[in-house]
């Protein structure tokens, strides 16, 4: 046993002599110490945070609206005939500048205030006035092409179901109050919404603003329709307002898209007047940016680097007097963590300059608050509700009925005017110390409050009427 211990001791220790004289080789040569040598890392470039500079797009973006030209208010087929003025007979009593001839064969069809139109009393006792074209000398009532013509119900209910649906009851319980079949009040709807449509487009031109804020609203579709929906793209309501005066200028409902953006920037700068290009406010959505620049944008040739080689295209880039601005809000887990001031076009002088004359910062809470008075006013889109429409055409029918009843209809706190003289009231209250104002008084567009039966009771011209001498 013991020689063999002693040779195994021997072993152990030729073998610890071995990796010794092996580490000690390995040590003393350069070259393998060189191929196992590594460099230290190189720092990584850091991002700038500096805004880039718009170098601009080759082609100019695609806009469905502009190249349709479905919006596109109609052309007069020519010059206005004569005015008709009478010097003979008694003076007349009744006022009928806002009544047009309806008959298409006659020369003054579609103007306006051209004193062809004359009362005819009320024939049989009919609760409307009939009108007289002396031109034609055809015969219409007042109500012609409103939502009254032909309809057998008083107009206080009329006028009762849709101030009803305005301020966000819905179909079903607007019928049962009123004691109405629920088919009669949508189709009241229908044709009230078409009618309001073209008001709006008549009335909302050449508006002149400083700032237009932009958001969307998510809308849900009921049943079926709304799964299917939901599987591809969610319903949003899209609102473009001026804070300033509170006017609503465009409101449309369709998804969160591009075509969608473009569409809803093609209707605010076809109400705003040509040379006015105004501070626009919107969220993060990138499409903003596209369609403002679809929308105020111009060619720009620029300048050569080199002096040979061909020359450079030119670059679809946005107006000088164009102002952009975004708020970009983290979200996380529903609760806000983050809000971030973007400058896209334009500089942050111009930006808040334009802000200052009101004391404000860059935001959207204006629009925010309006999404607010949507929900409360239109039942297609409010929170937990059993009154959600099953499709876009439903609701964008609520929604034209709460756009003219907003603009003239319903009176804004914040635009009040303070009275210089107290008036009484006829009741045993306290006197009258406020002057109300809606938006479209606020914006110079009228100069009074309308009621939604004077409202229904317009003439819509077919075209745009030349401005009065």
């Amino acid at each position: 046993m013991a020689p063999n211990l002693l040779w195994y001791q021997l072993l152990l220790v030729a073998l610890v002599l071995i990796c010794f004289l092996i580490h000690l080789v390995w040590l003393d040569n350069p070259r393998a110490t060189s191929k196992i040598s590594r460099k230290p890392d190189k720092p990584r470039r850091k991002r700038s945070t500096k805004p880039k500079l718009f170098t601009g797009l080759i082609h100019k973006p695609l806009c469905d609206a502009c190249a349709q030209g479905a919006d596109a208010p109609p052309k007069a087929p020519g010059f206005p005939p004569p005015i008709i003025r009478y010097t003979r007979g008694r003076r007349r009593t009744v006022d009928t500048h806002s009544h047009f001839c309806p008959e298409p064969d006659c020369s003054y069809h579609g103007w306006l205030g051209r004193g062809n139109i004359r009362s005819n009393g009320h024939p049989g006792g009919q609760p409307w006035r009939q009108l007289q074209c002396v031109s034609c000398q055809g015969y219409f009532y007042e109500t012609h092409g409103t939502i009254f013509h032909g309809k057998r119900s008083s107009v206080e209910l009329i006028v009762r179901v849709l101030a009803c649906l305005a301020e966000g009851l819905g179909i079903r319980g607007t019928a049962r109050v009123f004691e109405v079949d629920a088919n009669t009040v949508l189709q009241w709807l229908v044709e009230a919404a078409e009618q309001l449509r073209a008001f709006s487009q008549h009335v909302l031109q050449e508006v002149r603003v400083r700032q237009v804020q932009i958001d969307e609203l998510f809308a849900l579709l009921s049943a079926a329709e709304a799964i299917e929906r939901l599987e591809r793209s969610p319903q949003w309501v899209w609102a473009a307002m001026d804070p300033e005066s509170k006017l609503l200028l465009a409101l449309d409902v369709g998804e969160r898209t591009l075509a969608m953006a473009q569409r809803v920037i093609h209707h605010v700068a076809q109400v705003l007047a040509p040379d006015c290009a105004p501070l626009f406010l919107t969220d993060g959505f990138g499409a903003y940016m596209t369609a403002l620049l679809t929308h105020y944008g111009h060619w720009v040739q620029p300048l050569r680097r080199q002096n040979k080689g061909p020359a450079p295209k030119p670059r679809w880039m946005p107006r000088p007097q164009l102002l952009y601005a975004q708020v970009v809000k983290t979200v996380r887990r529903r609760r806000l963590v983050d809000v971030k001031h973007r400058v896209v076009f334009g500089t942050l002088e111009a930006v808040e300059q334009v802000l200052a004359t009101c004391g404000w910062k860059i935001n959207t809470s204006f629009v925010e608050r309006l999404n607010l008075d949507i929900r409360q006013h239109v039942a297609a889109v409010g929170r937990r509700v059993s009154t959600l429409c099953k499709g876009e055409d439903g609701v964008r029918q609520q929604l034209g009925l709460y756009h003219v009843y907003y603009n003239f209809c319903l009176p804004h706190a914040s635009l009040r005017h303070p009275l210089l003289q107290a008036e009484p009231t006829h009741g045993t209250g306290s006197a009258k110390r406020w002057q109300p104002r809606t938006p479209a008084m606020a914006a110079g567009m009228t100069d009074h409050v309308w009621t939604l039966r004077e409202v229904l009771l317009f003439r819509v011209p077919p075209w745009p009427q030349p401005a009065p001498v």
